[in-house]
């Protein structure tokens, strides 16, 4: 099991050069945990990519169909009271962003506080970061 952000789930629906990096580790272990505001984060990433044209209509459309084939086999931290309680520790903690901050308390949760050595999935360096310093085993940066 691993817990993957929405920065490294967008290369399993859309390609770009971390596709095979990611496609690879999702290979290796398919039990993927995520936040619940995950696919609004990965729509978001692609309609902006439709917007600066480096994303085809037709590819949107092949990447939404992807991830919605993923919602249906990954599991979701759903506590919003939980994890928005954490999350005001950690950006008091951390230089992140608001949603950076939810999707590191969501994988939080996921190891009940005890991160050691379990595997979250990033893309985002200033995440990445911040997750090795709560104790988690960064893999994708």
């Amino acid at each position: 099991m691993r817990f993957w952000d929405a920065s490294a789930i967008v290369p399993l629906v859309a390609f770009e050069k971390e596709t095979g990096d990611c496609r690879t580790l999702l290979a290796e272990d398919r039990d993927i945990v995520v936040w619940l505001l995950t696919p609004v984060e990965v729509i978001s990433a692609l309609t902006g990519r439709l917007r600066e044209n480096s994303l085809k209509p037709n590819e949107f459309g092949k990447a939404k169909e992807q991830l919605a084939a993923l919602e249906k086999a990954w599991s979701e931290v759903i506590s919003v009271e939980r994890v928005r309680e954490r999350a005001r520790r950690l950006l008091e903690t951390h230089p992140l962003r608001a949603a950076d901050s939810l999707q590191l308390a969501a994988a939080l949760l996921t190891t009940e506080e005890n991160p050691q050595g379990f595997p979250f999935v990033t893309l985002d360096r200033r995440l990445g970061g911040a997750a090795e310093r709560e104790g988690f085993q960064v893999l994708g940066v």
